[in-house]
């Protein structure tokens, strides 16, 4: 069976099993300590997520996994842009397995060879798949659900139309949970980074598109905009579940970079 490697395990999280838990539940304690509520009032249909180093951005990706944890999904999708190598398109990962430091996930090659078969701008480039945009999501998502599978899509140069249009076809199953990854604004420093951000904010708030053309800057915009198209054709509603930055670790307020997660539910 093939396996797509952990490829940032050692670097953007722990390569360690017992480390990773420990972030956890450090990050958790935070959570509850600082007042944050898992929402079983909603369901969720998305959530965007950041995705650099858990140290930096850990606790905000963590946050919203854990505001949604009581759902129970038969897969999770996880979408995020190439920053390593350039593709034009959409890759899907057709391995058979996901590997983890805390244990593999099953990757769903059924379902995304359908995903395969209906888009003619998806295919399989390995070389597209040492991605820590989409990674860095998968021990959140071993934790938080058991028993899951995977389906991982990176992105490149696409308009996010075409990425829209998959994005409907993934709404259309009920068992799914699509996680859109992306970091906000990078290297200003702090009052200017929140100015920026807070047009991203604004825009995940009001589902504005236009908004993320005012000055949001964003490495996943393209995948964002493409979940704000899709989830105003299905009525979506939205929340903000945490934004920081950098700096809220690091202490430098000089050159930061910003993080948001926000949920996408059913009223």
């Amino acid at each position: 069976m093939s396996t797509r490697k952990a490829s940032v395990a050692g670097t953007f999280y722990p390569a360690e099993c017992s480390e990773i838990e420990k972030y956890i539940e450090h990050f958790n304690a935070i959570f509850n300590e600082s007042g944050y509520k898992e929402r079983v009032d909603i369901t969720p249909r998305a959530i965007i997520a950041p995705h650099a180093g858990y140290v930096y951005s850990g606790f905000t990706a963590n946050a919203v996994y854990r505001t949604i944890q009581h759902m129970k999904p038969k897969r999770v999708i996880v979408v995020g842009p190439s920053h390593k190598v350039f593709i034009e398109g959409i890759s899907i990962a057709r391995y058979d397995m996901y590997e983890t430091p805390c244990k593999e996930l099953m990757i769903d090659n059924s379902y995304s060879q359908k995903i395969e078969d209906k888009f003619d701008f998806i295919f399989f480039d390995p070389a597209a798949h040492n991605e820590h945009s989409t990674e860095t999501q998968i021990p959140f998502i071993a934790h938080y659900f058991k028993d899951i599978d995977i389906v991982e899509m990176v992105y490149g140069r696409v308009d996010y139309q075409k990425i829209s249009e998959v994005l409907d076809f993934v709404f259309q199953d009920r068992d799914n949970l699509l996680v859109i990854s992306t970091d906000l604004s990078h290297f200003y420093d702090l009052q200017s980074a929140n100015t920026l951000d807070n047009i991203c904010l604004k825009a995940i708030v009001e589902k504005e598109i236009r908004l993320l053309d005012a000055g949001c800057e964003a490495c996943g915009k393209i995948g964002v905009k493409a979940l704000l198209e899709s989830v105003n054709k299905i009525g979506l509603q939205s929340v903000v579940v945490d934004y920081r930055t950098s700096a809220d670790m690091s202490g430098d307020s000089s050159r930061v970079v910003g993080y948001v997660s926000a949920v996408f539910y059913e009223s």
